[in-house]
């Protein structure tokens, strides 16, 4: 695939290019999307919306940059567009003290797929917070500015986020070890 060729193409609205663009770069925004997303159908959704809008933003493109991050980019922005709209990203301002809980995943760490599923969990605007800080590297004041909200809203959703995650893994591990507990008991009788 010539990416400049395609990309032209798709700025002229050439169906095939576009499906050649869909095809290759899905997979990559369909993972972004699982990020700010409560489940796979509203990841689908989300991912759909976004191509919809690379397809009416393409031709903004100025290939100076990378197009994968300028693709992720109109992703993220796309999901919280929406999630503004619908009003799940609520402006909270909560007085926590800003304190670093780490997550203790280097003993007996959950899986990924558990980790995951743990963010999945995680109430939207706590979420997109943590995400966009942990896994993307956005700053409290770009996340403020994302979001519509502060530098210390987005600190205190952060934390929040953290404290959440810690305890639904703790409440993980302890689960796994009564599975095992029951396992080892019926295994005697």
């Amino acid at each position: 695939m010539d990416l400049n060729e395609t990309i032209h193409d798709c700025v002229k609205g050439n169906r095939a290019a576009q499906e050649q663009l869909y095809r290759h770069y899905a997979p990559m925004l369909y993972g972004v999307c699982l990020k700010y997303s409560k489940n796979k159908e509203e990841a689908e959704d989300n991912l759909h919306d976004s191509f919809m809008t690379i397809f009416n933003k393409i031709g903004q493109f100025k290939f100076n940059g990378s197009f994968d991050g300028w693709l992720k980019r109109i992703t993220v922005n796309t999901v919280l567009q929406k999630y503004r709209k619908e009003a799940y990203v609520s402006l909270v301002e909560e007085a926590i003290e800003e304190e670093t809980v780490e997550l203790d995943v280097a003993d007996n760490s959950p899986s990924l797929a558990t980790l995951l599923n743990c963010i999945q969990e995680l109430p939207h605007k706590y979420r997109t917070t943590f995400n966009l800080y942990v896994l993307d590297g956005y700053t409290h004041k770009e996340i403020g500015e994302l979001l519509g909200t502060t530098a210390g809203t987005s600190k205190s959703n952060l934390a929040r986020a953290r404290q959440i995650l810690k305890n639904k893994i703790s409440k993980t591990k302890l689960k796994i070890v009564v599975t095992v507990l029951l396992f080892c008991l019926l295994q005697l009788y």
